[in-house]
């Protein structure tokens, strides 16, 4: 029977990326696969720079979610100054953000741009393993998220974690079996939050990959493709997966 790792994440502020072009930095309402991966690698400690880990990464899980409350959509207008290219290249690889503005002040620009945020959304994030040899098994994941490397986020650095992961790796011959092995302990605390109503039937969205049936009822099924595979983080660079969605009433455990 196949395993599953099952976490949660929660947090006052969440921002999933979708294809920025410009000053416009939208935010999708489930976690892309990038960010997942992203957040796993920075508790295991795999670096960005690190092509080969972050290679077997992307090619050795499949990801689902569950989005139970979408949250409330904030915008927010910034404006930040930058190094000029021109600069860049005369300097050095900036390491960190005062190092960038620590070239000469005549050369710095200023950039405008509208981020997109969602406010106390809760999401329940599953891992399974997509090759027989996986890089970290699902239970060192586990361990890591429990005591990660780097500080993890949800999407953004500005975007913290207000609850432990509470990661759990449980067998199942499908995802809603999976699911239904889970519980979490933090219900209770997150009745309180917008939308929390944990008295009524709980419906959420299910976003997943893969071929395999999830043993959910589904309604509303739709497939698109998502440009969220990281193929270089250094460079910020992505391709498409397809990504399959569906209305589904949520497992008792991780309501």
């Amino acid at each position: 029977m196949p395993e599953y790792l099952v976490f949660r994440l929660y947090g006052p502020l969440a921002s999933w990326g979708g294809i920025a072009v410009g000053e416009y930095r939208p935010a999708e309402p489930s976690p892309t696969k990038s960010a997942i991966l992203g957040l796993v690698g920075a508790a295991l400690g795999v670096r960005r720079d690190d092509a080969v880990a972050q290679a077997q990464l992307r090619r050795d899980y499949l990801v689902a979610s569950i989005v139970h409350g979408g949250g409330t959509l904030l915008r927010d207008y910034h404006t930040a100054q930058v190094a000029p290219e021109r600069a860049k290249k005369r300097y050095w690889r900036f390491a960190t953000r005062r190092e960038e503005l620590s070239v000469p002040r005549d050369e710095l620009n200023t950039i405008l741009s509208t981020r997109e945020y969602f406010c106390d959304a809760l999401y329940t994030v599953c891992l399974r393993a997509a090759t027989a040899d996986p890089i970290y098994s699902l239970a060192e994941i586990a361990e890591g998220l429990r005591h990660p490397a780097f500080v993890p986020y949800l999407g953004r650095k500005s975007c913290p974690v207000a609850l432990p992961f509470q990661p759990q790796v449980v067998a199942g011959s499908t995802l809603r079996e999976a699911l239904e092995a889970v519980t979490f302990h933090d219900r209770d605390l997150l009745r309180s939050r917008p939308g929390g109503k944990p008295e009524e039937r709980a419906i959420g969205m299910l976003y997943w990959e893969g071929d395999e049936e999830t043993g959910f009822a589904a309604e509303a099924r739709y497939t698109k493709p998502r440009r969220d595979l990281p193929i270089d983080r250094m460079k910020w660079q992505f391709i498409e997966r397809d990504e399959h969605a569906a209305r589904i009433e949520i497992p008792v455990g991780v309501q």
